[in-house]
């Protein structure tokens, strides 16, 4: 093509996007613009109307953006999410609360996260995965831990029936509690940690609550072969009694009856930043009610509110025996913070799991081996730099205090625990393959079991008495060495030879100082 040809062609494009440009601009762009203008108008025109009819009826705009839904029961140790510190700071957010209480009733809790009827809710690790192994499915997230009873639950009977946990292994030992509850989860622990094999396969007595508990134990004999698991405040109404005391307690099983807040899965994901806010406004009214002498007020108030006041006995003894996990504890429980004894919740999930596997109250794991599809670390990750408060919030610990050799040979005997028979090499302390795996186990074991341990070597009482008891007391000696090298605190565990009796073995005693 010549270069006048070339040049030709350009101008007539320029002419024809010339007229193009000129085109819309007289005729699409007025338009165009009408079009802007008046749906401006008409939603202008929308919201006047809106206003005038709120006007009408004497409304008007609504403080709330948003309104969140939480389920739980009456246990007052959910107190600070029923407390108005709570509320009103949700509320300076735009977020409404609403609370259901739906009795404990954990399946029908899990059924209302799944259907959307309540946004977020609190469960015990256990009825957690109960619940979740129940319905076949994984529709909640955990996205905080609340806290974990430390004494709130316990196994109460008569002193002249079950003067420790020993004496419960009897074919005849009926446990007095409430299905499907931590009372149930207590006594499960309690079985799996003490060699209790004597007791029957079903040796439960299913009651109501913990009032009827209490009811059945009014209703008994001192005699009877019974036990009474139950929580606060009916344990400090039983121990008024001098003949009761606890055989065993929550505070002796750490991270195993924990209260968790989880969230459904669709709404997390939908409204991670809701989440995101109402886990921080429950960790400042925590923060808020830190001190013993507010949590005891609010507990007292809370009870109140609900119709069934508590003394002033009853809410102190309920505060000593939870403990309310603070900001830097569930930043440490979800991996965010580390270089901390507390476990991860991973871990506390897994161990919960096979405690309900291994007891027989659920007959499948319903995260399939992956504890990690049962919590969400992604709210805490978010949270890490927050602050409740000016002062600092403390990781407070769970190992036991070193004793001195007066106080290990004081130490009263609560039970033998459950545990491997070693293996080892004929006339030796060497610990087999096999019997180091079986102590790997222990020592997961004895991790989550605040008790001291008594280590107790034997030997065969052939040839020399004397290198018989070296060989016992090098055993004990050898399986103290490499429990504490998995992991086990070496205050809380101390090797002793015993006077050989043909095993050649080793035995563990759990025990506790005097009161």
């Amino acid at each position: 093509m010549s270069k006048g040809k070339l040049l030709a062609v350009c101008v007539v494009w320029l002419m024809l996007l010339s007229v193009g440009v000129a085109t819309w601009k007289v005729f699409f762009a007025p338009a165009a613009a009408v079009s802007q203008a008046e749906r401006e108008r008409q939603e202008a025109e929308q919201a006047r109307l809106e206003r005038e009819q709120r006007m009408s009826r004497g409304g008007a705009e609504s403080r709330y953006r948003t309104e969140v839904t939480i389920a739980l029961d009456g246990f007052s140790g959910y107190a600070v999410l029923r407390s108005p510190a709570f509320a009103e700071d949700l509320r300076r957010q735009g977020i409404r609360l609403n609370l259901i209480d739906d009795g404990a009733d954990y399946p029908a809790r899990l059924k209302s996260l799944k259907e959307g009827q309540a946004d977020l809710a609190v469960f015990t690790i256990d009825a957690l995965v109960k619940a979740s192994a129940q319905a076949g499915d994984l529709p909640a997230t955990i996205v905080a831990v609340i806290d974990e009873t430390a004494g709130a639950d316990a196994m109460l009977a008569y002193k002249q029936t079950y003067p420790n946990v020993d004496a419960l292994n009897d074919p005849d030992t009926r446990f007095v509690l409430t299905p499907d509850s931590p009372s149930e989860t207590l006594a499960r622990v309690v079985m799996s940690r003490f060699q209790l094999d004597l007791l029957p396969d079903d040796p439960y007595i299913a009651v109501a609550d913990a009032a009827a508990v209490v009811k059945k134990y009014k209703d008994s004999r001192p005699t009877d072969n019974l036990a009474y698991v139950l929580w606060e405040p009916y344990v400090t109404q039983m121990l008024k009694n001098d003949r009761v005391h606890v055989v065993a307690d929550s505070s002796r099983f750490p991270s195993t009856i924990v209260d968790v807040l989880v969230a459904s899965d669709d709404f997390v994901t939908k409204n991670p930043e809701t989440v995101v806010q109402v886990v921080r406004s429950y960790l400042k009214a925590n923060y808020d009610h830190r001190s013993d002498s507010d949590r005891v007020r609010l507990v007292v108030e809370d009870s109140a509110d609900a119709g069934a006041k508590l003394t002033q006995e009853e809410a102190t003894r309920l505060v000593e025996g939870v403990w309310w996990k603070n900001t830097q504890e569930n930043l440490a429980h979800m991996g965010v913070r580390t270089g901390t004894r507390l476990p991860h919740i991973e871990d506390m999930i897994s161990r919960v799991t096979k405690l309900l596997l291994e007891s027989g109250a659920i007959n499948s794991d319903p995260t399939g081996g992956r504890p990690n599809y049962l919590y969400n670390d992604n709210i805490l990750q978010q949270l890490s730099s927050f602050h409740p408060g000016e002062d600092g919030e403390q990781i407070r610990g769970v190992s036991l205090p070193a004793l001195s050799d007066q106080q290990w040979g004081s130490l009263v005997t609560v039970g033998s625990a459950r545990a491997p028979t070693l293996v080892f090499a004929r006339g030796t302390a060497r610990l087999t393959g096999r019997s180091q795996s079986l102590l790997d186990e222990l020592a997961a074991s004895l991790e989550s079991t605040r008790y001291y341990v008594i280590v107790r070597g034997n030997a065969s009482r052939r040839g020399d008495p004397e290198a018989n008891k070296r060989l016992a007391e090098q055993r004990a000696q050898q399986v103290e060495r490499y429990l504490v090298g998995q992991g086990v605190d070496a205050n809380r565990i101390r090797a002793i030879g015993v006077e050989p009796s043909g095993s050649t073995s080793v035995s563990f005693v759990l025990g506790e100082l005097p009161y």
